[in-house]
């Protein structure tokens, strides 16, 4: 915990704060006599009420009341708590806030804290420059222009480009000390397994995430070449950023408007983007997780309404119902939420610029109301044209209301649902029990090497730089171990990846071997994209790799196609691209492929013989089954 600001402190800082210069830099200001005068931010009116005087360095509004200090105003007008708001003040002034009753371990905890924040920042400068000054960065540029942002928007965000290159951050940094370590605390770098670093973002637009401070605290990196996989790729948790209490976009919002009617949450980083090119500058985004409790109760601090922003189909109702149930708790009399839905095939980047600003505006202000969806949900759960239906309807109905606080939309909710099931109000709360609402989980896909549901990965897939067939306990081939990536990394799929990354290889493959290999998990896979690869009209990477696509293999093979951990040298960290190297760890993967055909085959046999009964083995499938089995119970000396 940090220690107390000392009074003293926040004396000294009130005497050396302009509050005409705290006040004026939100809100115009017009000096008449001594004092300053404005329209009151805090209500609405038409003449100026409200007041500031520079000698008493105090604000009033003679309309509403509303009164204080420059340290006041900054927690009614921002809606920052009292040390957010002294540490606003103490930015502005150039100084530091002390602490008191700090032990040694606090101390050191608060000084590598901003030194993570000062290294965020300068990521974020490096990156932003990177836009405008790479020599590489002409298809990033063209890539902005394309989707019409312009350079004020662009700088606004301070969106950027992380070139191409394994060690650019660590290059940059370099004459700065710990830098490496503190690029890892700040999830900037990842280490590998070999203890070798390098940069998590590469070839990526850039999109810092800043807190409400201003300080840069993450960041995004969506891709330029759209068959590229993650789509986007997110900062992990650190230090000074977690992501379920973080909105991407927040901190530009309110630098733009001086109070919102309403905020719109969106899912995506050039969504936000977009809509603030096109005048919606009242957006943000989640930063690859659901909307949390978290994120709604920072949200109503700033507005009365909140609009939901999701696609119209299955995967976007499943995304609303969990924002639906975490609003409930957080919302109060006075408050609303409303759910916008789009149309199938569109997204808010896609739909503002197709029908413009005052159309998407009007679809805002026509979005369904918090209570409509959740009734309407309720009844896709229960038959109310039947008796048991709607004594169903009551019980699960109870379970979603009983979360809204007491109050009058608590009440009206529980009016409705009586309406619904036609009983007494009184009846259904002393004879219904609350079922817990229960949402549907996420559909696991069908292809079990296809990538998690979304495209936001919070892990660079890890790069190894073990040899394929390396001896690596006296033993046979045993491939690395992956998890949180969607694959598993074996023969078959490091088969895979070096075909990818140099398709003209695959002319060199004898097919009629492959299709003899014994039968185990992947090899119709890998003899299909060979197949398809020695028929591909172009052997050029992305030609070949979307004439993969083309024939509904882009779900299974995707993650794998955006696997790095092989295209790292043995030395160095540099990319390989020799088809050379390819061409050698291919034969070694086709010899270890072949190797562990005996325990491919006696795996298969045993599956047909013992475990399914399948009639149909012959008595020679029954006596090399035997024969397998006789080997493996050999000691492995013999």
């Amino acid at each position: 915990m940090a220690g107390l600001i000392p009074n003293n402190f926040i004396d000294d800082l009130l005497e050396r704060t302009d509050i005409v210069e705290v006040i004026g830099h939100r809100i115009p200001l017009k000096k008449k006599g001594k004092d300053h005068w404005a329209c009151c931010p805090f209500h609405n009116e038409k003449s100026p009420s409200f007041s500031v005087n520079p000698t008493k360095q105090f604000y009033y509004c003679f309309g509403c009341g509303a009164s204080g200090t420059a340290l006041r105003f900054l927690q009614e007008y921002e809606r920052l708590s009292f040390p957010e708001a002294v540490e606003e003040l103490a930015r502005q002034a150039g100084v530091e806030v002390p602490r008191e009753e700090q032990s040694p371990a606090q101390q050191e905890r608060q000084r590598k804290q901003r030194t993570l924040y000062d290294l965020m920042g300068a990521c974020a400068d490096y990156y932003n420059h990177q836009l405008f000054h790479h020599q590489n960065a002409q298809a990033v540029q063209q890539y902005v222009l394309n989707r019409g942002l312009s350079e004020e928007v662009v700088q606004r965000y301070q969106i950027g480009y992380a070139p191409e290159g394994w060690q650019n951050l660590m290059n940059h940094f370099a004459n700065k000390d710990d830098a490496n370590e503190q690029l890892l605390a700040t999830g900037m770098t990842i280490r590998n397994d070999k203890g070798r670093e390098y940069d998590r973002f590469r070839q990526r637009l850039m999109f810092p995430i800043r807190d409400i401070r201003g300080r840069t605290i993450a960041f995004g990196g969506r891709v330029i070449n759209p068959d590229d996989k993650p789509k986007y790729l997110n900062s992990p948790e650190t230090p000074i950023y977690h992501k379920g209490n973080e909105l991407y976009g927040l901190y530009e919002a309110r630098q733009a408007l001086r109070s919102f009617d309403n905020i719109l949450i969106v899912e995506g980083y050039m969504d936000v983007v977009a809509l603030a090119q096109f005048g919606v500058k009242n957006t943000v985004a989640t930063l690859g997780t659901a909307t949390s409790r978290a994120h709604v109760q920072r949200l109503f601090k700033l507005t009365p309404e909140i609009v939901f922003c999701f696609d119209g189909d299955e995967a976007g109702r499943r995304a609303a119902l969990r924002a639906l149930e975490n609003t409930l708790a957080e919302i109060h009399d006075g408050q609303q939420a409303r759910f916008l839905f789009l149309p199938e095939g569109e997204d808010p980047d896609t739909l503002v610029r197709k029908e413009g600003h005052e159309v998407f505006m009007k679809r805002m202000r026509q979005a369904q109301s918090l209570p409509d969806f959740l009734f309407e949900h309720l009844q896709s759960q229960a038959d109310v044209s039947s008796l048991d239906g709607k004594a169903r309807l009551a019980s699960i109905a109870r379970g979603w209301i009983d979360q809204v606080p007491a109050g009058v939309l608590h009440q009206l909710l529980l009016q409705q649902l009586s309406n619904l099931v036609g009983l007494p109000l009184e009846q259904i709360l002393s004879s219904f029990e609350a079922v817990k609402p229960k949402l549907a989980a996420e559909p696991r896909p069908a292809n079990p090497e296809a990538p998690p549901p979304g495209d936001y990965w919070q892990e660079s897939p890890f790069p190894d730089d073990r040899e394929p067939g390396t001896n690596n306990s006296g033993g046979t081939y045993a491939p690395p171990k992956r998890s949180g990536l969607g694959v598993q990394f074996g023969l078959i799929h490091r088969c895979l990846a070096w075909l990818i990354r140099h398709p003209t290889l695959a002319r060199e493959l004898d097919l009629e071997q492959l299709n003899h290999l014994p039968e185990q998990a992947g090899k119709a896979l890998l003899t299909q994209v060979v197949d398809l690869l020695q028929q591909a009209p172009r052997t050029d990477l992305y030609h070949a790799f979307d004439y993969l696509c083309q024939h509904g293999l882009r779900a299974t093979l995707a993650p794998i196609a955006a696997s790095d951990y092989l295209w790292l040298e043995e030395h160095g960290g540099e990319e390989i691209n020799s088809a050379d190297r390819a061409r050698l760890e291919l034969e070694k993967l086709v010899t270890a492929l072949t190797k562990r055909a005996p325990d491919a085959e006696y795996e298969a046999l045993k599956q047909r013989i013992i475990i399914d009964r399948d009639p149909t083995v012959t008595t020679e499938e029954k006596q090399r089954f035997l024969s397998l089995q006789r080997k493996k119970k050999q000691p492995a000396n013999q």
